[in-house]
């Protein structure tokens, strides 16, 4: 699992059959802080994220597990938002 925020969208006109429906966003990486940590990267939205969101995503084999389709060949996924870390 890993931190990003949502800094856009990525407009796609054609897209393989099992990532219909899916919106595709431009994702920054950041620390447990919030302070971006590597280069932007394009994952799968799974939840209707929207921009400037703090997220954390999944990727390799994982990120196609939440997708109707656990056998499509994405690297990235959002699979949830983060409201707040705690590092105690």
């Amino acid at each position: 699992m890993h931190f990003a925020r949502v800094i856009g969208r990525v407009v796609s006109t054609r897209k393989i059959e099992p990532l219909v429906g899916y919106r595709l966003l431009w994702i920054e990486p950041t620390d447990a802080e919030g302070q971006p940590s590597a280069k932007p990267l394009v994952a799968v939205d799974t939840g209707s994220y929207g921009d400037d969101e703090w997220v954390y995503y999944v990727t390799s084999r994982e990120a196609s597990l939440p997708l109707r389709d656990p056998f499509c060949a994405v690297d990235a996924a959002i699979v949830g938002k983060i409201d707040s870390v705690d590092r105690t």
